[in-house]
């Protein structure tokens, strides 16, 4: 009779994941160390953000960029357009519920319309037909809620994993993944774990495959890519919330104000006090 022995288990998975954790926890500290100076009136926090953009770039780079890339280049287009349309969908039931509450019964009745031409002509959300026939998306959130309720936004906010933000904005999406009617609140209400889990995952890699043209134009054109980033967000909420507040109808103004963002001219972003421009 003959023992078996076990095959050696290889430790070089473990050994890389833990220098990749080092990697991250290292960018982590520097939220601490990095300091500015002079940062500019509307982020006094500058050090701070700077450091943790810094941690969540480390977090992307190590593990959300490559599978958001390795999405995008298997996957079928088709797929990857369903895949979004259905979750946008969901979270046009939000964006509508916060027309509701900013008083904006018009926005309020175009997106929940949108909502049920999609959910049923369009395949639960598969098929943005909505779009295709002029009913354009109304983004919105309760950030933008608490706006337009005259809550100043606060400083600027780089928040761990989420990225740009300001103080209003943070309570916002603390409020979006807490709050008993929102999307996410739906899928964690799911008992399944591996579905629920599987869905959380799905969102997140099809949100970062999202966002790869827009990170890779942001690389070609930013000399700081912290500012850009910064200055790009602060003034399409902005926009947004004007619009909100001079009673103008979103579906129209929201593309409008994004396309002033983008033609507008920027602060010059060479900034020689930047770590990141060292």
């Amino acid at each position: 009779m003959t023992t078996s022995i076990p095959a050696p288990v290889s430790r070089r998975p473990f050994r890389h994941a833990s220098h990749t954790l080092l990697a991250v926890a290292a960018a982590a500290l520097l939220a601490g160390c990095a300091q500015v100076p002079t940062p500019s009136a509307n982020d006094p926090w500058e050090s701070y953000n700077r450091g943790m953009t810094q941690f969540n770039d480390a977090v992307d780079r190590a593990f959300l960029k490559p599978i958001a890339t390795g999405y995008e280049t298997i996957t079928p287009r088709p797929v990857r357009t369903c895949v979004h349309n259905i979750f946008g969908n969901l979270f046009d039931v939000w964006s509508g519920v916060n027309s509701l509450l900013q008083g904006r019964g018009r926005d309020f009745v175009d997106t929940f319309g949108r909502v049920l031409f999609n959910s049923t002509a369009g395949l639960g959300g598969c098929i943005d037909v909505a779009s295709m026939h002029g009913a354009r998306q109304i983004p919105n959130d309760f950030g933008m809620t608490l706006g337009v309720w005259g809550f100043n936004h606060g400083p600027y906010l780089v928040l761990p994993f989420f990225g740009p933000s300001t103080v209003r904005d943070g309570v916002g999406t603390a409020v979006t993944l807490t709050a008993p009617v929102t999307p996410t609140a739906a899928v964690f209400a799911i008992d399944n774990i591996p579905v629920r889990n599987s869905i959380l995952g799905l969102y997140t890699v099809d949100t970062r495959a999202n966002l790869l043209e827009a990170d890779r134009l942001v690389d070609q054109i930013a000399l700081d890519k912290y500012s850009f980033i910064r200055d790009a967000y602060l003034q399409r909420r902005k926009a947004m919330l004007d619009s909100r507040q001079q009673g103008e109808h979103a579906s129209t103004t929201d593309a409008l104000g994004q396309s002033q963002t983008q033609s507008d001219s920027l602060p010059v972003y060479d900034d020689p006090d930047s770590p990141d421009s060292h």
